[in-house]
This record gives structure tokens, C-alpha cells and sequence, in this order.
């Protein structure tokens, strides 16, 4: 239980409640709480954080602007004020405002102060983080899917602040529509700039820039098939997903630019199905095909030696770690032709040092069948 006293001796204690709830200061309850707002940080924060404040509004944790960016792609302006709807109902409840990291939890986490009226400086990632955040990244992250190890950032005991800043939390450079659009904040190699080309790393040598780290630190992460939303009687939103399955799928790069120049990506199938919104009157999704349903993806599990890292050949022809055609529902086909491996790296494409490392091996194991056969 918090005390009061506490809270009246920190800096926000010292403001005084009705500067940022409003009410009025009055001996009556009823009378004081008058006007109260319930949540002041929507709009109070910015006058006494003028470098911060004024910007959550333009944050993806807060705008959802990627929701816009894919949601009308698919459904095209003539839906746009139906697809306005569906926001307000089925997604806005997600936006988070200063209070929701520093104060409560988020509401979608069920709200409920973390530390009674103690404003935390750093947001604990289990309450605010992962409330959110939490049916693919925290089950990754903490090894919570059945069988595949939790990341190695969080066996060193790293929460999310110690990669995503707060200057990445609080701004949003030059307004980007999308969390893969702009500069990589954070990067891996923000912190492993030491192990880049030339510092003895056969694989970094031959690879760095043409993929992202995931697709060589990278294990299996959660992919989901169809959503769809619905709302009961009295107006509450709820929302059913067809499936989910746990897979590893390597694809060529949709989003391919100089901050990502990368040729080959993880990717993750998102739930969107061409009747995700039937309840409201749109029973199919004119421009499904305007976006790829196997999204670019930074999983978090990050593993120091992945399978397919431990050997060339665990990579190069191996089919069960590619998005080939046949692994995408034909329906799906035409959204997702950017995305499609067509033809997966082989051994042939390996330098002539690394195959001719291979054949001895495989001439063995042929001398050594041989043999056997013989007895």
C-alpha cells in the first residue's frame, strides 16, 4: 500500500492534485472531484516536460499510426470512415499515454497503479512491456513457448529499456507511418558494432549487410493465421483468431532500403483474413493483396547459435526454413510475390574455400556407406 505521505514529498507530490486531475479544491468529495479527468497525462505532461511531452501524440505507441498505414491499404479511402470506426472500437483502447507506462499499467493490462501515485522513471517491463506486448514478444523473449529457449538479452538479465530507450519511446523522427520505416532504433548493431566484417567471424565476413541478424539468430516465434472482430449487444469490442503455430521462415526483404538493406529477413505471418471486419458490413477486403500477410519480423529470441547457424549447410538448401510458394496459402500468393523465396540459396553458391571444406566429409560418409554395404 502506498503512502500518502511519500507521494506528497516527490516532485509531482509538491504540484498539487487538481493542477493535473482538475477538480476542485474543496472540503465536499462530491464537489472536489468535479471535473475530474481521470487520466491528466494525456495532456498535462508537456508543461512541465516541454522536451517530451509534446511529442507522445506522435508516437506509434500512441497515434497507431502502422494500424492506419496497413488497415487502409487494404480497405482503400471509399471504407476509410468504416475503418475509422473499427479503430475506435477495436484498436485505440491500445494507445498508451505517459501515465499508462510511468504510473499504471496499461489499460488493456487491466490499468491499476504500479506504485500507488509514485511516478516510476523507468517503466518495469513485466506490468507495462509485456501487458501489452505480450502473446508473442514476452513469451518469446522469456522462453515461455514450449521447447524454444528464452532470448539470450533476457538470460543476461536485460529488460526492454536496456535496447528500446526512452528517446526511442518518446519521439518519432519526421513522423514515420510505420515501425520499419527510418532508421533502426534500436540496431543490433548499436551494440555489437565489434562484430561486423573482418573481426574473424567467417559468417559475419560473408553475410553482414545482405541479412538481418534474426535470420541467423533467430529461432521459431509464434505466427498467427485470421482475426476477426466482433462487439457484443451493449458495445464491447472482442476479437477471435483462427489459429496460431509456432515456425522459422526465412523470405526476401518487402521493406528493403539503405537503413535496411538487407536481401533476406525473418518473417512471421500476421492475422488478417480477407473477412477480418465481416461484422461490420465488410465481408472482404478489396485490396487484401496491397500488403504481404508474411510481415518483415525482429523476433525476440535471440539465440548465439541458432540451428541454421551452425553450419553453412543448415542454411543453404535447406527447405524448411524458407518462404517458398509452396509454404504460402495460394490465396495468399499474390500479396506476398515480394516476399517469396523462388529459389533458395544452395551449396553452389558458397566460395569455392567452403565447399571444397565440405566435400571431404561427404566423401567419407560415401567411402564409409560403401563399406558397409559390402559386409
Amino acid at each position: 500500500m502506498e503512502d500518502p505521505e511519500s507521494f506528497l514529498d516527490t516532485v509531482h507530490g509538491h504540484v498539487g492534485c487538481i493542477n493535473c486531475h482538475g477538480g476542485t479544491n474543496s472540503p465536499d468529495m462530491e464537489t472536489a472531484h468535479e471535473g475530474m479527468v481521470r487520466d491528466p497525462s494525456d495532456d498535462n505532461c508537456e508543461t512541465c516536460h516541454p522536451n517530451i511531452g509534446p511529442y507522445q501524440h506522435d508516437t506509434l505507441h500512441y497515434n497507431l499510426a502502422g494500424y492506419d498505414t496497413d488497415l487502409y491499404a487494404r480497405a482503400g479511402q471509399e471504407n476509410a470512415e468504416l475503418i475509422e470506426h473499427i479503430e475506435e472500437m477495436q484498436c485505440e483502447s491500445c494507445h498508451t499515454t505517459c501515465g499508462q507506462c510511468h504510473v499504471s499499467r496499461p489499460e488493456t493490462n487491466d490499468g491499476g497503479f504500479l506504485e500507488g501515485h509514485m511516478f516510476v522513471r523507468t517503466p518495469p517491463m513485466r506490468y507495462t512491456c509485456t501487458g501489452c506486448h505480450g502473446s508473442r514478444i514476452q513469451n518469446e523473449y522469456s522462453g515461455r513457448n514450449e521447447g524454444y529457449p528464452s532470448d539470450v538479452h533476457y538470460r543476461n538479465r536485460m529488460g526492454c529499456s536496456s535496447c528500446h530507450t526512452g528517446d526511442e519511446m518518446h519521439f518519432t523522427p519526421d513522423g514515420v507511418a510505420h515501425r520499419y520505416d527510418g532508421e533502426q532504433t534500436p540496431s543490433c548493431e548499436s551494440c555489437h558494432e565489434e562484430d561486423g566484417v573482418g573481426v574473424g567471424i567467417e559468417m559475419h565476413d560473408q553475410h553482414w549487410g545482405d541479412m538481418s541478424c534474426q535470420v541467423c539468430h533467430s529461432v521459431a516465434y509464434t505466427n498467427c493465421v485470421g482475426c476477426h472482430v466482433y462487439e457484443t449487444d451493449d458495445g464491447r469490442p472482442y476479437f477471435s483468431v483462427d489459429d496460431h503455430f509456432m515456425d522459422f521462415r526465412i523470405g526476401r526483404n518487402p521493406r528493403r532500403s539503405p537503413e535496411r538493406p538487407y536481401a533476406y529477413v525473418t518473417v512471421r505471418h500476421v492475422p488478417i483474413a480477407p473477412d477480418s471486419f465481416a461484422f461490420y458490413g465488410l465481408d472482404t477486403l478489396p485490396y487484401y493483396s496491397a500488403l504481404e500477410t508474411w510481415h518483415y519480423a525482429t523476433p525476440h529470441n535471440i539465440q548465439r547459435v541458432a540451428p541454421q547457424a551452425e553450419s553453412c549447410d543448415s542454411c543453404h538448401g535447406n527447405e524448411d526454413i524458407f518462404l517458398t510458394e509452396d509454404v504460402v496459402a495460394p490465396e495468399e500468393r499474390e500479396a506476398n510475390a515480394d516476399v517469396i523465396v523462388e529459389e533458395i540459396p544452395s551449396l553452389d553458391l558458397l566460395p569455392e574455400e567452403y565447399r571444397q571444406a565440405e566435400e571431404p566429409a561427404e566423401a567419407g560418409e560415401a567411402e564409409g556407406a560403401a563399406e558397409g554395404s559390402e559386409d
